[in-house]
């Protein structure tokens, strides 16, 4: 059996893209150039809406395609894997140890952790929300048997307010997942998962950290220097690491930054 991690632009929105393409394309030449039951103004103005309409669809429709072969597993460039794997790296468990990954989607972050340390146990934890309906606790629980990952559990969760007591986990992690929680302060939201970390304990968060959406970073690291963590450092994942500047303009992940540390 294969795992299956889906990909980060659903397939769902991929088919209503080529679809809108397909139909303002049909109504551009029936309406604006063969003025099908149409004329004059009204034939142009049609025209113009369903041009513009074809244009824009087309343009997203192409940006999306490139996405989803970019990001796909099964694809040449396995950039999620990339970024996957590159992120897992930085989490060590102690032996008998347990770990997090907070918004835990298709449970490829969480099975990279519990493969890289087999000596702990990792937990991913998600809500599953709508809006990534492709992800689910049974398609978790499927890729951990896919990849024969034992040392792992999953169940439900919120990352704004995490229902675990102060210091609980040996190491957290998370990859993608903030930038998406709308109306919450992102420094906040990274002090809370924080929380639920050990003294001593191992986190590698990658997320989109830019300053508008995270506010002053460098200042955040001093903070976290002075709270007595160790080894925080920002990594911008753009500059070679996961992508090059390019392909993140490209792919709309500019900002990319890996936070790792110790507490």
């Amino acid at each position: 059996m294969k795992p299956d991690y889906k990909n980060w632009i659903p397939k769902g929105m991929l088919f209503s893209l080529v679809a809108g393409t397909a139909l303002s394309f049909a109504l551009l030449l029936i309406f604006g150039v063969f003025g099908i039951g149409v004329s004059g103004k009204l034939r142009i103005a049609l025209g113009v809406v369903f041009g513009i309409a074809f244009v824009i669809c087309a343009k997203y429709t192409e940006w999306c395609v490139h996405a989803y072969r970019s990001f796909s597993y099964d694809g040449e460039r396995k950039l999620s894997k990339q970024i996957i794997d590159g992120t897992a790296e930085h989490i060590t468990l102690p032996e008998g140890g347990v770990g997090l990954d907070i918004g835990c989607g298709s449970g490829a972050l969480t099975i990279a952790c519990a493969k890289r340390n087999p000596q702990g146990k990792m937990i991913g934890i998600d809500r599953w929300g709508k809006e990534y309906a492709s992800f689910s606790l049974a398609l978790c629980k499927k890729n951990a048997a896919a990849e024969g990952v034992k040392n792992i559990s999953f169940q439900r969760g919120n990352a704004v307010k995490l229902d675990f007591p102060d210091e609980s986990f040996d190491a957290v992690t998370s990859n993608y997942v903030y930038h998406n929680i709308t109306g919450e302060d992102k420094q906040a939201l990274l002090l809370e998962t924080l929380r639920v970390l050990k003294k001593g304990g191992t986190f590698s968060i990658h997320d989109l950290m830019s300053e508008r959406r995270y506010g002053d970073m460098q200042a955040f690291v001093q903070k976290l220097r002075e709270m007595g963590y160790e080894r925080v450092e920002l990594i911008d994942t753009t500059t070679g690491k996961f992508m090059a500047p390019k392909e993140a303009k490209r792919l709309m992940l500019h900002g990319s930054t890996l936070l790792v540390g110790r507490k």
